[in-house]
């Protein structure tokens, strides 16, 4: 079941602008973030942690964020 990270790509923007800046930040490639967010591979555990303390997500929110399933 492939994941729902549209909060994720509006945190994204509000933060970042760009998912090319946050990708930078993030330290991995535009095309590799859009095939995360896209559901064509998955967010590693340290791309995670990293989004969290990059985009400044309360711990209490990150199911929202990276686990929500598409329904």
């Amino acid at each position: 079941m492939s994941c729902d990270y549209s909060k994720l790509n509006g945190k994204i923007k509000e933060v970042f602008s760009t998912q090319e800046n946050f990708a930078k930040a993030l330290g991995i490639g535009r095309t590799t973030l859009n095939q995360r967010l896209n559901g064509k591979s998955d967010f590693t555990q340290s791309e995670i942690k990293e989004s969290i303390m990059l985009l400044k997500i309360p711990e209490n929110e990150v199911v929202q964020y990276f686990f929500k399933h598409k329904v």
